[in-house]
Formats: C-alpha cells, structure tokens, sequence
C-alpha cells in the first residue's frame, strides 16, 4: 500500500518534471496505477519503484511512469465550435496577413491519442482545397503510450461515430478481415502531421514560429504558477497575431499573461 510519504514523494517527482499537480484525493487512483508497474518491473514495493525511476539514466522506466499517472480522454472533433471557428475565421485571417512563404503552422500541443491532430488536418484540408495555402500540424505529447497509437492511426469504429459519413469516407480506411470493426487514417493525412515525444515543462523548440497552438484540457492538471508559466511559454511561440485555445472548462483570465481574448477560450498574440 502506497503510504503518505511515498504518495508526496511520487507526487512532487510529478509535478518538478510535468507539471502535473496530483491532489490528495489522486493517492488511491496513483496506488492502483503504479501496482501495475510494480507488477511489470518484478518489485516488490513502493520504494524499489521510487528508487528505480529516480536513478533511471535512460529515462524509459520514468517514462512509463509519467504514462501511468497521465489521464487521457479524447475524441475527434471534440469541441466541435473550435473547429468551425478555425475553418471560417482563424485560418482566413492567418491567409490575410501572410505574405507567403512557409507553411501554415498549427501545433496540437497534448495530442492524447491522435483525434485532435487527425481533426486539425482535415479541417485545415478542407479549408485550405481551394488555395495554395499549405500547412503543417506539429502533434506532441508526453506520454509515448498515448503517442504511439496518434502514430499508428488505428481507431475501433465507434472512436469515429461522430465524425461526418463524407469525411470517414475521405479519410480513413475501412478494416477488412483481422481488422474488421476498425478504421486507418489514410496515408496522406497521416503525412500532415508530425509526431513527437515532448515536455511542455521543457523548452520549446519554436520562437515566434507558430501560427496556431491548440492545448486544450491540459492546464487543468496544473497549478496557477505553472499555468501562467506555460501560457507565456505560448505567447513566445507563436508569430504576431497567432492564436491560442484552450478548453471550455478551462480559463487564463486570472494569470498574468500578455494575450488578448478574442473569444471565451481563444486568445490572440
């Protein structure tokens, strides 16, 4: 049983290296979870695992371990408002003030499984069929679980019931045989997008280089200081005028940051 020590001591390992701020009443949800790995690693307690991960030097034990505490919960075209908002304003008012040149920029900033990124392409694709305009959705997340399902793009059917008859046909392949009941994007929206394990923690590999960022029900899973950390992390990545989303049951109003709402969760560089 994992005891009060060991629980804080889990959950400030947590927290300095995600971000993630575990409450107390996450301690019997963190026992079930790392039981599992106990299990898998052939330990036999909770201080064999705390010390294994805290002396991982490759860093894959720690990984598993950010993916046992790490919730996610997804759908294509989830918040389906900010997916007509990108397509009828944002996108146009990207093309208006670009003078050409690079691709258009969106980054899907907590991927979870892939819905998110796979739905940013194809409305970006569809929204952009009659230009020249090109674009490129960036999809990161922290948990190389979640990552290498987004990667494979293989989803059971009823993880594509909402998703319009004339897109499902458009963009994914229907599975025969073996793979009857399930669905592949198709290897040409797959090419839209570029996968990558990655911290929001950490540095950004973007400055000023993104037009659209996408992070959607993540900043719930942390702390006021790290939020404010994050979103002004943000703010640096995106070029003049870029946007940020964030979730509907989330809110930026009471951090210090430098953006300007545009809507209830859409905010502008």
């Amino acid at each position: 049983m994992l005891d009060d020590n060991l629980f804080q001591k889990f959950r400030t390992l947590i927290y300095d290296q995600t971000g993630i701020n575990l409450s107390s009443e996450k301690k019997e949800l963190l026992n079930a979870r790392l039981g599992k790995r106990l299990r898998a690693c052939g330990l036999d307690s909770f201080t064999a695992y705390y010390e294994l991960i805290t002396s991982d030097r490759n860093g894959i034990e720690f990984t598993n371990f950010v993916d046992s505490v790490s919730t996610n919960y997804t759908s294509f075209f989830r918040e389906q408002n900010h997916f007509t908002l990108l397509a009828e304003r944002l996108l146009p008012e990207i093309i208006q003030r670009r003078s050409g040149g690079k691709p258009i920029s969106i980054w899907s900033s907590a991927c979870s499984s892939g819905e998110e990124p796979y739905t940013l392409a194809i409305v970006a694709q569809e929204a952009l069929a009659s230009s020249r305009e090109k674009f490129q959705v960036f999809a990161t997340d922290i948990s190389t679980r979640v990552l290498a399902v987004a990667e494979r793009g293989v989803y059971p059917m009823e993880r594509v019931a909402n998703v319009p008859r004339e897109i499902l046909k458009k963009y994914f392949l229907k599975g025969a045989g073996n793979s009857a009941g399930y669905v592949k994007v198709k290897p040409e929206l797959r090419a839209l997008i570029r996968f990558q394990h990655f911290n929001l923690m950490g540095p950004f590999p973007w400055r000023g280089e993104i037009d659209i960022v996408f992070c959607r029900n993540v900043m719930i899973y942390f702390d006021r200081e790290t939020q404010t950390r994050l979103v002004n992390k943000f703010y640096d990545s995106l070029v003049a005028g870029g946007f940020l989303i964030i979730g509907h049951s989330e809110s930026i109003s009471s951090l210090n940051h430098r953006f300007r709402q545009v809507e209830a969760t859409v905010f502008q560089k």
